[in-house]
């Protein structure tokens, strides 16, 4: 019996990669022809094979459009997507709470205190593309985590102290960036699409980042698959198994906030997409992390290519912020997982 579910799993995870990445290529291209400038889905598939064929020389204003702005915003996109997801299904691990995300430990409210205090040291909305902004959101992300750490070890280090310290620290330094930008609001214009979450303003640079951040603290993850099984057994059982259950963690938690502070540094706050995303992929599949995380993977990089397209058409030709929309989608799905789960659920 038990083999034969896990077939099943492993068959369901051959269809998720499969159809997977074929929708992938196609939302891929589709993201091309979206934006302020007009471009049809078949110019866009022929101003990127152009941009292969001549080694990224742009003919024309299309494929310039596509080179530096459309394939670096879709890339970025599904690197976040990927990241997140992954660090929401191991944040959920660590935890053992099915119901926390990767900003548990205060890495958002961090990262917002960060970009509220660059903006107002005098950041431009053109310097938001390049790295002043992105660095203080880092700091601040960082920060957040260690803070979040020493609250959580003071506390006994258990998973509900890591949950609860996450909560005191996300708290407290929203409250801070809220008195900033009430006694400063005239200033804040620049941060306030960073805060709802956007792609609008990235860069080749910061594209390869997120990319080079995501594809080695993935790796990493995976590598470590079968320990995340063994630590949902308990830590004292995980223990028993000859795992060092306290440095294992607290490396885990270190490269989950590192990932999820480059992603929220560059794109602002996109919540709920490290608290769908391994439920999904929970509900399809089963908890078998082996599994569980490759399948994250692609159904982040696939609905969050999904929800910026959608951004960037709705109201064409203004943007919305993709952060809303993904909140927009995940509040009453968190209530749906929040009824069903709470009678059922099994990690």
């Amino acid at each position: 019996m038990e083999g034969t579910k896990a077939s099943r799993a492993k068959f369901k995870l051959i269809m998720i990669l499969g159809l997977g990445s074929v929708s992938l290529v196609f939302l891929f291209i589709l993201s091309l022809t979206t934006g302020t400038m007009d471009i049809s889905f078949q110019e866009a598939m022929e101003s990127t094979w152009n941009l292969i064929v001549n080694g990224g020389e742009h003919q024309n204003v299309q494929e310039l459009v596509i080179l530096n702005l459309r394939i670096p915003r879709a890339l970025a996109v599904i690197g976040v997507g990927v990241g997140l997801s992954v660090a929401g299904v191991v944040m959920q691990a660590l935890i053992r709470n099915p119901m926390v995300d990767p900003y548990i430990t205060g890495v958002s409210s961090g990262a917002a205190l960060g970009a509220t205090l660059a903006v107002l040291a005098g950041v431009t909305l053109l310097e938001v593309s390049n790295y002043a902004l992105p660095i203080m959101a880092f700091v601040g992300a960082s920060v957040a985590f260690l803070i979040t750490m020493i609250l959580a070890e003071s506390a006994g280090g258990r998973p509900i102290s890591y949950v609860l310290g996450g909560v005191i620290v996300g708290i407290a330094l929203s409250a801070g960036t809220t008195l900033l930008m009430y006694f400063n609001s005239d200033k804040l214009h620049g941060v306030l699409f960073w805060l709802f979450g956007s792609f609008a303003y990235l860069t080749w640079e910061s594209t390869l980042i997120i990319l080079f951040t995501v594809l080695a603290l993935t790796t990493v993850m995976l590598f470590y698959a079968k320990e995340f099984n063994v630590i949902l057994l308990g830590d004292e059982q995980a223990r028993q198994l000859g795992m060092n259950v306290k440095r294992f963690k607290t490396t885990m938690f270190m490269l989950v906030s590192a990932l999820a502070s480059v992603c929220v540094a560059f794109t602002g706050i996109i919540g709920f997409v490290g608290l769908i995303i391994p439920h999904l992929a929970r509900m399809i599949i089963g908890g078998d992390h082996r599994l569980l995380l490759p399948a994250s993977m692609m159904l982040g990089a696939n609905i969050l290519l999904v929800a910026d397209i959608v951004c960037k058409t709705a109201v064409a030709p203004q943007e919305l912020p993709i952060g809303a929309i993904i909140s927009v989608i995940g509040a009453p799905f968190f209530g749906y997982l929040m009824i069903r789960m709470g009678k059922e659920y099994v990690m």
